[in-house]
This record gives structure tokens, C-alpha cells and sequence, in this order.
């Protein structure tokens, strides 16, 4: 059964109220959303197990499954069923700084795999032991899938400090076959609202050249990276997701004490996160608003907020398919502090949430949970991220 949530809902004109101790703005709360009706269950099924921390799924053309590990691991997975075999990936991760939140994270796989046989990663680089950034790079897959090679480099220079604070970063493929990439502000104050850097934005580039796109906001400028921002003013974007069937893209964000956020990506937008407080603090103010709507009036307003808590919103994902009967179409939502996945209804222009609701199945029952993709067999693969003897959980409709 479903558990109905009692949370925050914002249409995109509703108004973020303030954090517990940020900067007055404006409250415009919206009415709970109605309980969805005839809630069904999930059947969630494990996989395989013994990972640490596996932070991204993909699928091979074949059945197999491609995971990435943050301590700096790419493990196979013979298919995506119960008993699912691991074969460590040989890769040359030695590059990878794996502390804190920093590692080995975001994985998409070539639709044009079968051709390529590439996939990318984006992962915390090091040199020497010291921290230098989060790039994003493509691998080749050897035909028997037992190792792999770097490509080329797409992105580099996405922040990084020394204990891997909001070091994002998840990638997903957007309605024009680019690629999006969601990233953290380092907990740097001024990073999210420069816009000269790469931090606390979603990018969006040219999935082979990882340059940015012609019709970006912002392709006029002369500055290589400010070319490739779609959105700004991020906290630390994990979730990255494209609704089917349409050109809607959705984020899930981290919020600091209060205020996990999903938003409706709007190129160009502002989603008001500043805790340098314009630059008049040096320090990384977390008791500013998520979305400061006061030093920002035209900052884009969350779709949906967990409000006066944070659950540490991680993965997104559609629920396509028949198969999913009456969650068809839901969008699905993982969470690392809360250890439960949301399901959220959203009206069709994607610009309010109808229904919150929370499966009893993933509801504190397998720990904290991070990924979230949606497999060719019409399944949802999750990842549970307890650092220890961590699983790939398989979910379909009970």
C-alpha cells in the first residue's frame, strides 16, 4: 500500500516560504494535494548485493547492467533478475577522489551503444592525492565487457574541495539527445550565482564534445563555460530526469536543513540559491532561503518542497509503461536521510504537483536510496547507499 504524504506543494507561481532562520520573503502555500486514488503496491526484488556506495545505474543492450561505485569501482551485473552476477570492470580509476560525497557518481550510457560501445561517467578527479575537480569523461567498454578505456574528456573544471561537499553530479540525456549535467556548489557562497563557473548548475552540452549547445541561454558569451549553463543558482542537484514523451526535464535537489526541492528545468532560470548573500559574506550562509525569491524576484519557484525538514532528495526517475498500471507516469524520487522513495503525480503541463505519496515497500524498509532508473524491461533499478554490503533492487507494480 501507499503512504499519502502530508507535504509542501508549490505550483511554479507559488512563492518558497523562508528557511527557519534565512531571509523574510513571501509565503504562498498551496492546499495538501488530494490522495491518489486506489494506491497499489510495489514488489521489490534484490538483484545483487555487495557494493559500496553504488551511486549510478545503466543498461547494456545485452541485459547486463553497468554500475558505477564512489570509492571508484564500475561493476557489470549479468542482467537485471534476482542472482544477478558481478564482474569487476577493469578501469583505470586511479584518478578518482573518492572522500566524502566526492568519488566515482553519474553514469549514462551511449544509445548508440552497440555502435560505440561507450558510456560516461562524471567522477571527483584528483592529482598527486589533492583535489582538483569534477569532470565528466566517456569510456569504451571492451567487447567482453571485462575492462575499459578512457574516450576523451568532456567537461572539466566543475568544482571540487577537499572533503567532496556537494560534489553533484548526475547526468542524464535530455529531449535532443544532449547531455545534462547536474552539479554541486562545492559549498562555495558564490558559486551558484557565477556564472562564469560550473558549479550549483545544470549544464547542457553536446553529448560528444561537451561543448555548449547553440540555443543554450547564454550561448553569446564568450566564455566557454557560461556556454554551457542551462539553469543556475543550485544547491546540489542529484536527480536529473526526462518526462516521456515530452521536452520536460525535472531536478531533485538538496536542500540545507529545510527544503529539498524538485524543480521544472527552465533554461536560462535562476533557482535562487545564494549563500554568499550577494557577495557581502564570505562565508557559506546556509541559513539563507533555497530559493530566495527577495534578492531574486524572478527566481524560478520549486515545483514541490519537502519543506520544514530535509529528506536528501537523490534520484529521479519516470514510471513509463502500462506495465505500472495506475503509477503510470508517476515520477519517482529517492531519498538518502529519509531511506523512502516519494511518488509524485504532476499535472500534464508538468508545472504542478497533484499527489504525494509514499509505498510502504521503500518506506525505511532497505535503508538509504539513491538511484533511480528505469530499465528496458519497463522495471525501476535502485541503489541503496549504506556504504556496506549495498544492493540493486529491481521495483515493479505489486
Amino acid at each position: 500500500m501507499t503512504r499519502i504524504v502530508p507535504a509542501l506543494v508549490f505550483s511554479a507561481l507559488a512563492v518558497l516560504p523562508a528557511a527557519c532562520t534565512g531571509a523574510p520573503v513571501q509565503q504562498a502555500q498551496s492546499p495538501p494535494p488530494p490522495e491518489d486514488a486506489q494506491p497499489v503496491g510495489l514488489r521489490v526484488q534484490r538483484v545483487a548485493a555487495g557494493f559500496e556506495h553504488p551511486w549510478d545505474i545503466g543498461f547494456l543492450p545485452g541485459g547486463e547492467l553497468l554500475v558505477t561505485e564512489r570509492p571508484g569501482r564500475l561493476t557489470l551485473l549479468s542482467g537485471g533478475k534476482p542472482g544477478a552476477q558481478r564482474t569487476q570492470v577493469e578501469a583505470d580509476l586511479s584518478d578518482v577522489y573518492a572522500v566524502g560525497e566526492g568519488g566515482l557518481m553519474g553514469l549514462v550510457v551511449d544509445p548508440e551503444f552497440e555502435k560505440t560501445r561507450e558510456f560516461t561517467v562524471c567522477h571527483a578527479y584528483q592529482e598527486g592525492g589533492e583535489p582538483v575537480d569534477v569532470r565528466v569523461v566517456t569510456w569504451k567498454l571492451a567487447e567482453d565487457g571485462r575492462s575499459a578505456s578512457k574516450a576523451r574528456t568532456l567537461v572539466t573544471g566543475i568544482p571540487l574541495n577537499d572533503s567532496g561537499r556537494h560534489s553533484g553530479c548526475r547526468l542524464e540525456y535530455g529531449p535532443d539527445g544532449e547531455l545534462l549535467i547536474g552539479t554541486g556548489d562545492a559549498a562555495v557562497g558564490t558559486n551558484p550565482q557565477d556564472k562564469k563557473g560550473l558549479g550549483g548548475k545544470v549544464l547542457r552540452v553536446d553529448a560528444k564534445t561537451g561543448e555548449g549547445l547553440k540555443d543554450n541561454p547564454f550561448a553569446d558569451s564568450s566564455d566557454p563555460n557560461t556556454r554551457r549553463i542551462a539553469t543556475y543558482g543550485h544547491r546540489n542537484v542529484q536527480g536529473v530526469a526526462l518526462r516521456p514523451g515530452t521536452d520536460q526535464v525535472f531536478t531533485a535537489e538538496h536542500g540545507p536543513d529545510v527544503d529539498d526541492e524538485v524543480n521544472r528545468m527552465k533554461l536560462g532560470g535562476n533557482y535562487g540559491w545564494d549563500p554568499s548573500q550577494g557577495g557581502t559574506v564570505d562565508s557559506y550562509d546556509e541559513s539563507v532561503s533555497m530559493t530566495d525569491t527577495e534578492r531574486f524576484p524572478d527566481a524560478v519557484r520549486p515545483l514541490w518542497t519537502t519543506g520544514d525538514h530535509t529528506e536528501a532528495l537523490c534520484g529521479a526517475e519516470f514510471l513509463d509503461g502500462e506495465q505500472w498500471g495506475e503509477l503510470e507516469g508517476l515520477l519517482a524520487v529517492t531519498a538518502l536521510k529519509a531511506q523512502k522513495m516519494f511518488l509524485l503525480r504532476l499535472d500534464d503541463a508538468g508545472e504542478k504537483v497533484e499527489s504525494v505519496s509514499v509505498p510502504e515497500e521503500l518506506d525505511g524498509t532497505h535503508g538509504r536510496l539513491r538511484a533511480a532508473r528505469l530499465g528496458p524491461d519497463g522495471a525501476l533499478y535502485v541503489s541503496t547507499d549504506d556504504g556496506e554490503d549495498d544492493e540493486i533492487l529491481r521495483v515493479t507494480a505489486g
